[in-house]
């Protein structure tokens, strides 16, 4: 009985930091990607490629979003 009990306890903390995991990939991939920009702009003296980072970087976010939701989706939890 204490085994089913930790073994749903760990299936939720697994719940868990996979919606955690999908509320954090969009600003992450949106910072990461406004970073980069913000350096290739300095770097490169244009005012634009920031712009191309973060929507870079919020295209792998939904990449990430989808891929985690889809493994979640599959593994019938």
């Amino acid at each position: 009985m204490a085994s089913e009990d930790k073994k749903r306890g760990l299936g939720e903390v697994v719940k868990a930091e996979s919606m955690i995991q999908l509320a954090i990939a969009l600003p992450a991939g949106c910072l990461i990607g406004w970073l980069a920009g913000g350096w290739a702009d300095r770097h490169f003296h244009q005012h634009w490629i920031g712009i191309v980072g973060i929507l870079l970087g919020a295209a792998a976010g939904f990449i990430q979003i989808f891929r985690t939701a889809s493994k979640f989706l599959s593994d019938g939890r």
